[in-house]
């Protein structure tokens, strides 16, 4: 019998991230191999980033397929959504409560927990070359590579762009743009033809450092900009920098309704004007595409069109750069059941599993090869995912890829660049003093 659940928060975020970051000193042996032939008996938790409609049923239908085949193994099922993952994640680490399986993201936050010994190493089953790694691309598995081992399953591929009604552009007379300049230019036009141009809700605060990353790729130089994600080599002195918070602050003003309240409004908001035909446009996440046209929305999947967020004229950086990465699961390491942990997830990678993942109502695009077609997936995620992989790099969400201080730092810059509490100048100095302490 499996059963959802809901674990009620036990500590603060801040005391959970202090245990998350300090929980090891060095990687710890796994209690079980996960190469071992399973047992096929006990239970399974899984914490997964899917609740709610529609993702929900994802898991809920694998679990009990995989169930009928092993009767005597039940799973259990610990379901958040993309905002309150990261607590529950921190609340459970801090607790020792992990469970068997875990989402994770690329980046720092997944290196935490493998330089926490908590992640168990997966390179004899999952790295290129073997039977398993070889369903997936090199660069997806590469996302959750450290020091040539290979710790995560990569689910599905995501990318951000700018999702917008074909139907409100050519009502206001403007083409897709093709540079920053031209992207706020259009939002006058588009507000008087009685859309808000760009629907935008920061009250979770990663919104806004999606901006920001992307600006930064565009304005920074790619060698600069990753040195700084290591506070090691880390200057955060570019001029890019303060250019893309002036970039991101021109956009707020003049193309968002809420302006410097926006800080005050959620993102699923901003996702349901754009999917209930207020406003133009609403930047997102390729997991959000057919989101925003689902069966009751009054944005059609024909009407829907995507394009990167555009770069400035004269970017320092890589204007051909989309944000994004693969996201994924680690087994904990420290779990009895690695190995059956381990068959579950080749389970869900399957196949015909992916290609379900990857069709609507879901809509997450697989890393699984192949899963991803235009029969199998929407206009819009196809178009999406084929630009991800074309992409000249994929840099990671700002708030995954750096270190618990300096996200923090760029969180609360971003929102007070937004209410205009502090300058660019000011914001980034916070974020070269949190990069000092976390050295």
């Amino acid at each position: 019998m499996r059963r959802n659940r809901t674990i009620p928060l036990a500590a603060t975020a801040a005391a959970a991230l202090i245990a998350l970051t300090a929980c090891g000193g060095g990687a710890a042996e796994p209690a079980a191999d996960v190469t071992a032939e399973p047992v096929y008996e006990g239970k399974l938790s899984l914490l997964t980033k899917f609740a709610g409609e529609p993702l929900e049923t994802y898991f809920d239908d694998l679990a009990t397929a995989y169930e009928a085949e092993h009767p005597e193994v039940e799973i259990e099922l610990i379901q958040e959504t993309d905002q309150s993952i990261k607590d529950k994640t921190k609340t459970l680490t801090a607790s020792g409560a992990l469970p068997d399986v875990y989402f994770t993201w690329a980046g720092d936050w997944a290196e935490n927990f493998v330089g926490g010994g908590l992640a168990a190493d997966l390179t004899d089953l999952i790295a290129p070359g073997t039977e398993w790694g070889d369903r997936f691309g090199k660069a997806s598995l590469s996302a959750f590579e450290y020091d040539g081992k290979f710790y995560g399953v990569p689910l599905y591929n995501n990318g951000k762009f700018m999702g917008y009604s074909k139907a409100a552009f050519a009502e206001a007379g403007v083409e897709v743009p093709t540079n920053f300049d031209e992207l706020i230019d259009s939002c006058g036009p588009l507000r008087e033809a009685g859309y808000e141009p760009i629907a935008f809700g920061n009250k979770d605060g990663w919104p806004a450092l999606h901006y920001l990353q992307q600006l930064f790729a565009y304005n920074v130089p790619s060698d600069v900009l990753h040195a700084d994600f290591d506070p090691e080599t880390a200057e955060w002195t570019d001029p890019g920098y303060v250019r893309s918070l002036e970039q991101f602050k021109t956009l707020v003003n003049e193309c968002t309704d809420s302006g410097s309240g926006t800080n005050g409004v959620l993102y699923t908001t901003a996702q349901e004007a754009l999917a209930g035909g207020r406003a133009a446009m609403y930047y997102q996440e390729v997991l959000e595409f057919d989101t925003v046209t689902v069966e009751d929305a009054k944005l059609s999947t024909e009407d829907f069109g995507i394009f990167p967020l555009p770069a400035p004229a004269d970017a320092a950086g890589d204007p051909n750069a989309v944000e994004g990465s693969p996201e994924g699961y680690l087994i904990n390491a420290k779990s009895p059941q690695a190995a059956l942990a381990a068959d579950f997830m080749k389970f869900v990678t399957e196949p015909e599993n992916a290609k379900t993942l990857s069709s609507s109502p879901y809509g997450q695009p697989s890393t699984v090869i192949g899963a991803v077609t235009e029969e199998t997936s929407s206009k819009a995620v196809f178009e999406g995912i084929t630009q991800v992989n074309e992409a000249s790099q994929l840099v990671v969400w700002l708030d995954t890829i750096t270190v618990p201080e300096v996200a923090d730092a760029w969180l609360a810059g971003g929102e007070a660049i937004i209410s205009g509490s502090s300058t660019p100048e000011e914001v980034l100095e916070s974020v070269r003093a949190a990069n000092a302490d976390a050295k």
